[in-house]
């Protein structure tokens, strides 16, 4: 057991603890003590737990991509690609300003303001970004495979918008938009994308 580390210390507990200060501050913001101070441990323990600041980001970025892939993966169930842009537009909608955690989203807000010796910080989030991307992408394909789509429809100029849209209302959502606010832009971009789409009724 790693010194320094209490015995009632929860791993995920401590990681949800660490993502939120992240979230809230971003990478370069926070701060060891805060880091330290809300997960329980002192930074002996941090380094050998995660090797660095950068390390339990990663850590924190995973059980993140983790709960926001499953929301993913309920949305890409939904039977039309229409009714899949809808529900990831509303969802991200309540999800960014859901008063549980902090507004915005983890993936656009940690990689803010990010200077000498993080660079490599805005590039992790952005592959984690094209993950939800890509897998958007699969299913507009899969879409236009069954005819959801016309022939003209392009799965991933239609992934990339909704993409570029979702990160979008996560700057505005962490910058004080509300649910309503972030609802309009929503259904505004959901007409955007069935021009785009040009959905088979």
């Amino acid at each position: 057991m790693a010194m320094g580390r209490p015995r009632a210390f929860n791993a995920d507990k401590a990681l949800d603890e660490a993502m939120e200060i992240f979230w809230r501050h971003g990478y370069e913001g926070a701060t060891i003590a805060q880091l330290t101070d809300v997960m329980g441990i002192n930074p002996p323990s941090l380094y050998a737990a995660f090797g660095s600041k950068e390390g339990l980001l990663r850590a924190a970025l995973d059980r993140y991509t983790a709960k926001r892939a499953a929301f993913l993966t309920e949305i890409l169930q939904a039977p039309t690609a229409r009714a899949v842009a809808e529900k990831l537009l509303m969802g991200i909608a309540d999800v960014q300003t859901d008063p549980s955690h902090p507004p915005g989203c983890l993936l656009v807000q940690g990689g803010l303001a990010c200077g000498s010796g993080s660079e490599n910080v805005p590039f992790e989030l952005a592959s984690r970004r094209a993950e939800t991307e890509d897998r958007l992408r699969q299913r507009f394909e899969q879409a236009k495979a069954e005819g959801d789509l016309t022939a003209t429809a392009d799965p991933c100029a239609l992934a990339r918008y909704l993409s570029a849209v979702t990160v979008g209302m996560g700057v505005m959502a962490s910058s004080g938009a509300g649910r309503e606010e972030l609802r309009e832009i929503a259904s505004l971009s959901l007409k955007a994308f069935e021009q785009q789409a040009a959905t088979v009724s």
